[in-house]
């Protein structure tokens, strides 16, 4: 299979393992384009290196050709051979070496990653708004835009509508610039990188606000402030009212206070009459 494809620039990787590894490595590997992949794992024992067994996986499906295994000293080298020349080869290989208890190597083999921002992309409705997606070292045979509003991804319609436009399509990032944005515009912008080894995607949440969103808060204190005062001077108004009521009865006492005083004056002084 690998003469097939003698014309496909060779890369090699290797992982290596020993009989006291307690956890399993992996080694991602990001391709752009078809390649010669020799995967190697190394595995190093003190004990006997006929008696461990080997093994190569391509994710769950055991692969019984393209490998070949040597021993030198204490280290047993597999190698598996695999020419990559479309997504159907992508995955991940493993490599088992079986002593007294199994070890594993794994090769992630990956288009590369499509980077978008990470924070949701605030914005208000009427305005416009550039969604941006880079891919770091590698250019996309094509980009590719989708949205959702939920589990579905629609494709984004620049053919018969002024509301998108999309640049960058043939470079390491692209950009879709929308315009004249509705809270209908808000959810997730998914941007898709195609590469000759298959597809990779990133996306980004759009928030499309409305302008009083921002005034909420302050609104919000205007009305707390407001109930306050208004507070304030009902107590005032009750304080006022109850002061102008515990003055009149005060006023009202005294007037009387004085009338009595002044019957009991007018009685005093009536003459009295002795009895024969």
């Amino acid at each position: 299979m690998m003469a097939k494809y003698s014309n496909l620039s060779l890369e090699s990787h290797n992982i290596s393992l020993t009989e006291h590894s307690s956890v399993p490595i992996e080694k991602n590997i990001t391709l752009e384009k078809p390649s010669n992949i020799a995967l190697m794992c190394l595995f190093t024992t003190s004990g006997n290196l006929s008696l461990v067994n080997v093994t190569w996986k391509k994710d769950n499906e055991l692969l019984k050709d393209n490998y070949l295994t040597n021993a030198t000293g204490s280290i047993l080298y597999s190698q598996y051979m695999v020419a990559i020349v479309d997504s159907n080869q992508m995955g991940s290989y493993s490599c088992f070496f079986e002593e007294q208890k199994e070890q594993r190597g794994t090769f992630n083999l990956k288009v590369p990653e499509i980077h978008g921002k990470n924070k949701p992309l605030i914005t208000y409705v009427g305005d416009s708004t550039v969604l941006t997606c880079k891919c770091h070292d590698c250019v996309p045979l094509n980009w590719t835009w989708y949205s959702s509003n939920g589990s579905v991804q629609v494709p984004v319609d620049v053919q018969t509508t002024e509301k998108y436009v999309i640049n960058g399509t043939y470079a390491n990032e692209t950009k879709l610039k929308i315009m004249q944005l509705s809270e209908e515009d808000k959810g997730f912008y998914w941007c898709h990188a195609i590469f000759l080894l298959g597809e990779s995607k990133n996306h980004i949440e759009l928030v499309v606000l409305s302008y009083l969103v921002p005034l909420k808060p302050f609104l919000a204190i205007a009305a707390e402030v407001v109930l306050l005062v208004a507070i304030i001077l009902l107590c005032e108004m009750y304080t006022q009212k109850k002061n102008k009521h515990l003055e009149e009865d005060k006023e009202f006492e005294q007037i009387e206070q004085l009338k009595s005083e002044d019957s009991n004056g007018i009685e005093n002084s009536v003459p009295r009459h002795r009895k024969n």
